[in-house]
């Protein structure tokens, strides 16, 4: 590139030269110019004149900084637009404050803890029988048709609402139905939501010579309801109602079964019903053993859960001032927090055992059970009740 040298004709031409350090540090920051020293020798003592040799493209900036200068636009642009898509709390409706505030409040009212007051009929019933009705609850929403189903539903509802205190089936029957209704959603729309693009090879009557099949005068529609490119059809509502009934019955009924009765109930209880395949080598004194330690340990889970996300809340962190990066740590040390803290009581439940004897075999030490079961007259009337239900369940098949 050609360069344009200055050569002035007299020395008041130019200002007074500038020191060769000074224009030495121009020509660093400017990389188009160069220093040079002109041999034109004037009056002045100096003996030369330093001049400052420039590109002949002007005063502008040069190709590579205009170049620099792009490429850091395009790429403040570029993370301006990825930024546009990260999830604020405005967006979301709800930051991570509201969100350790939710896992306390779900963690507060655990589905496996025995209430025992208020005591209902619930509590007085054998947990024999309430395996068998936890049996027949599970095998019923998927034998029966559609009316039984959500007949069952509305069954469990009721009793839920009559047995349990307020704020317990309050809480629980609102996240069991909110589960069970995506269930439901999801499942009806995509089991037989998509239309077919398989074509029939059968000719049209039209072709040959047959007349045109007349259309149903009875109304019976194969499609109950259409949104958009999906179509809620009579197998979806078949497929959908019998999960969503089902996950329904199964939640419910276990947590009914787990609130009236107690740990050591129901270790009883399993025992009676597996006590015969111990004689075919089932380790049934294992089984029960770990049974009566998972029912104990869950409680410990939801505590921890509980406890530490009310511990950060407490601490009344400005969410607003974090980074996102630094707003996953905080949910990263309190998942760490919770998983520590769970293998802490096991470690201490595990020393407890160890010092009371227990060395891994279930069979030289008795487990005590703590209860007695008996069966009486509200035991009758819960089996005639169940025969009652299952005989309904069979009628309404052949009704229906």
């Amino acid at each position: 590139m050609a360069a344009v040298h200055l050569r002035p004709l007299h020395s008041l031409a130019l200002p007074p030269p500038l020191p060769l350090p000074l224009l030495a540090a121009k020509a660093t920051a400017n990389p188009g110019c160069a220093v040079r020293r002109s041999r034109h020798r004037h009056r002045h003592r100096g003996g030369g004149l330093a001049l400052l040799v420039c590109a002949a493209s002007g005063s502008g900036p040069s190709k590579a900084a205009r170049s620099s200068s792009a490429g850091q636009g395009e790429a403040g642009d570029a993370v301006a637009r990825w930024a546009a898509w990260i999830p604020r709390a405005a967006m979301l409706g709800a930051g991570p404050e509201q969100v350790l505030r939710l896992i306390s409040g779900a963690a507060a009212t655990p589905i496996c803890q025995f209430v025992d007051s208020p005591r209902t009929f619930l509590h007085s019933i054998d947990p024999r029988v309430k395996l068998v009705w936890l049996l027949a609850l599970v095998v019923l929403p998927a034998r029966s048709n559609i009316y039984m189903r959500f007949g069952l539903v509305a069954y469990l509802t009721l009793l839920s609402m009559w047995v349990l205190p307020n704020q317990v089936w309050k809480d629980q029957l609102g996240r069991v139905a909110l589960l069970s209704g995506i269930i439901f959603i999801m499942l009806g729309f995509g089991s037989d939501g998509a239309p077919s693009l398989v074509q029939t090879r059968t000719p049209p009557p039209s072709v040959i010579g047959l007349p045109n099949i007349p259309g149903s005068t009875s109304g019976y529609s194969y499609t109950i309801m259409k949104l958009g490119p999906l179509q809620f059809t009579r197998k979806g509502l078949s497929v959908a109602s019998t999960s969503a009934c089902l996950s329904f019955s199964i939640f419910q009924s276990a947590s009914l079964c787990l609130t009236t009765t107690t740990p050591e109930q129901l270790a009883s209880a399993l025992w009676w019903f597996m006590i015969p395949l111990k004689h075919i080598g089932v380790p049934v004194p294992e089984i029960i053993l770990t049974l009566l330690l998972s029912l104990r340990f869950i409680n410990l889970v939801f505590d921890e859960v509980r406890n530490s996300a009310l511990a950060i809340v407490a601490r009344r962190i400005n969410w607003k001032k974090l980074a996102t990066m630094e707003t996953i740590d905080i949910f990263f040390n309190y998942v760490r927090r919770i998983f520590k803290n769970i293998f802490d009581h096991a470690e201490q439940i595990s020393k407890a055992m160890i010092a009371r004897g227990f060395r891994g075999d279930p069979n030289n030490h008795k487990i005590y059970f703590l209860t007695e079961s008996s069966f009486g007259i509200v035991d009758v009337f819960s089996l005639l009740c169940l025969f009652a239900l299952m005989a309904l369940a069979s009628i309404s098949d052949k009704l229906v």
